[in-house]
């Protein structure tokens, strides 16, 4: 079955992360991905050697793609790039703010030549305001962001374990391009559709945010626990392991009191009665459910969760997620090796491409295509 974008054409002049999983996505639903990459090819491809040849970012992000590389300082290479934006739907790129333009493929250019086009960039902080010309990277704008402040434990401050903010922007992109595409569909109008890293996470920031602008203080780091919630955290048992539990109502932590602890004057106790109480004694609360845990095994505790319908979630590490028993993999080919990435959240009645290409792989096709 063909994906509903198959027809699509994208061009893409793309690194690292944000922009190429955006349009990963779209060629998983089956558009036509041109990667345009430099001479020695995507800097992304040498973040480090999980997947042989290739990075573990790169094998995950690239599949489905046709690889050209372009010197567009070249006016052989600044030609055959225009004639395939010509005939693209989308034209996506993230270089640094003005760059796209210094070349001659900025947004005013490309829409006045080809009104149907759907141009999205891609930037840091956006194309205008005081860090415009900023250079930002995942780590650096979860720091600006203030997202590292509300994560952890309290102490020093670490970086959230993987890239939220280019994943969060690339997933906006992707989002923005498939609405202008049925806009397109409607109407034939092109558009321009803009994503930073910055508007990404600040928005995903709106709860501590609101919490410090309307009730005086952002949630505090709080580790394996919720600011908001009680109890809702981690827990550990008599032989080693932690588990989370997340009581979202009242009439759950009656359950809990009941069904689990097997005191039910514990649920109605005035002290645990709502939520309101149980965060305002939030190490009474805590400090019930840890005893219990404490002097039980994990698969007694498991157990005891499991038959009273408590929402628990066990604290795995990365050897606990490889193999889990929910994870799904998807197989991808490279130079004739095969990678094993972790499969797309979306599921679909169509497949998802299994090629990651090589630099330039697609070069010589593309030019005489494009000539």
């Amino acid at each position: 079955m063909s994906g509903p974008l198959d027809g699509i054409v994208v061009v893409s002049l793309e690194q690292a992360v944000a922009a190429p999983l955006a349009t990963c996505r779209l060629a998983d639903a089956g558009a036509r991905v041109i990667k345009v990459e430099r001479p020695e090819g995507d800097f992304a491809r040498g973040y480090d050697r999980a997947g042989g040849e290739i990075s573990s970012y790169f094998a995950w992000l690239n599949r489905g793609k046709e690889s050209i590389t372009l010197d567009l300082r070249s006016s052989d290479d600044h030609a055959i790039m225009r004639r395939m934006i010509g005939r693209a739907d989308v034209f996506v790129q993230n270089l640094a703010v003005g760059a796209a333009q210094r070349l001659g493929f900025g947004v005013d250019t490309l829409r006045a030549a080809h009104p149907g086009l759907i141009v999205c960039d891609i930037s840091g902080y956006g194309e205008t305001g005081p860090y415009a010309d900023a250079k930002a990277y995942d780590l650096l704008v979860q720091a600006e962001s203030g997202v590292l402040s509300v994560s952890g434990t309290p102490g020093p401050l670490g970086r959230i374990g993987v890239s939220i903010v280019d994943i969060g922007t690339g997933m906006n992109a992707a989002l923005a391009i498939t609405q202008a595409l049925h806009r397109k569909a409607l109407t034939g109008d092109g558009a321009h559709v803009r994503c930073s890293l910055f508007d990404s996470i600040a928005e995903w920031m709106a709860v501590p945010l609101l919490h410090h602008d309307y009730l005086g203080a952002a949630p505090e780091r709080v580790g394996l626990a919720h600011p908001s919630i009680a109890p809702y955290g981690g827990f550990a048992t008599n032989d080693g392991a932690t588990v989370l539990i997340s009581i979202q109502s009242d009439r759950e932590w009656r359950d809990l009191c009941e069904l689990v602890f097997g005191d039910s004057s514990l649920g109605t106790d005035e002290r645990f009665a709502t939520n309101h109480d149980r965060v305002a004694n939030r190490a009474l609360t805590d400090g019930v459910v840890a005893a219990w845990f404490a002097d039980r095994s994990h698969a007694e505790v498991i157990a005891a969760l499991s038959d009273a319908r408590i929402a628990f979630g066990n604290v795995n590490d990365v050897s606990g997620l490889s193999t889990h028993p929910h994870l799904r993999r998807h197989t991808v080919h490279h130079l004739g090796s095969s990678i094993d990435v972790p499969a797309s959240p979306i599921r679909s009645d169509w497949p998802n491409p299994q090629r990651v290409p090589a630099v330039g792989e697609h070069s010589d096709a593309l030019r005489a295509e494009f000539a």
